[in-house]
């Protein structure tokens, strides 16, 4: 990575931090994309949290709409896509996987996926649940419940912990931000890779046919 694009991303995240909760919605929604921002929404709501303790539920509260909002966007695409989207996006056999789940357990299994932290991938989760035209109320309470729960937790360890973890990034500021950067890049290396690899599946190569057969 060039230095003007790590100094671009040190006044990006610089710029999140201070808007705060905004720069949390703004994450939030950047992060629930096709290619999330692995880690960055927990980092930077525990960052906050920390630095302004008695706002720890503000920020866990815009995180979580921030997410919500994101991840609403990313269901909205599954759901003009259809199945049939969702098995060119990922392997068949992930595929289906998803959709036999969702079958049983739609509302627990969007909860407990937005309660997993990183580097368990969300997307294919939001993606199937619109894909199968899963009730969009029912979709936005599970996931609000499981962003909800998981960013009290961070939010709420911050605010514990504000001095150990403020004195912790001001000493290790653009470590932490260049780790950031280095997971964002393998995140959006695998879901790349996760593409590829379903396209090949989804569609082989045809045997050639030999100009003997033709004729």
């Amino acid at each position: 990575m060039q230095p003007f694009t790590l100094a671009y991303v040190l006044v990006v995240w610089t710029w999140l931090v201070r808007l705060g909760g905004p720069g949390l919605v703004l994450l939030g929604i950047a992060d629930n994309s096709i290619i999330p921002l692995t880690g960055s929404m927990d980092v930077l709501t525990l960052w906050l949290a920390a630095g302004h303790r008695n706002l720890w539920p503000y920020y866990a509260a815009m995180a979580t709409a921030g997410a919500v909002l994101g991840g609403y966007l990313t269901y909205s695409l599954g759901r003009k896509g259809g199945k049939e989207a969702i098995q060119k996006k990922l392997k068949k056999s992930r595929a289906d996987k998803l959709f036999k789940r969702f079958d049983r357990w739609g509302f627990s299994t969007v909860a407990v996926s937005a309660l997993l932290p990183p580097p368990f991938p969300l997307v294919p989760v939001l993606l199937t649940a619109g894909a199968l035209q899963y009730p969009p109320k029912k979709f936005l309470s599970a996931l609000a419940l499981g962003r909800a729960v998981r960013y009290s937790l961070v939010a709420g360890f911050g605010s514990l912990y504000a001095r150990q973890i403020s004195a912790f990034f001001n000493r290790y500021y653009k470590h932490a931000v260049f780790t950031l950067i280095g997971l964002a890049v393998l995140g959006g290396i695998f879901a790349l890779r996760e593409y590829l690899n379903s396209r090949r599946n989804n569609n082989p190569r045809q045997p050639a046919v030999s100009p003997s057969r033709a004729a």
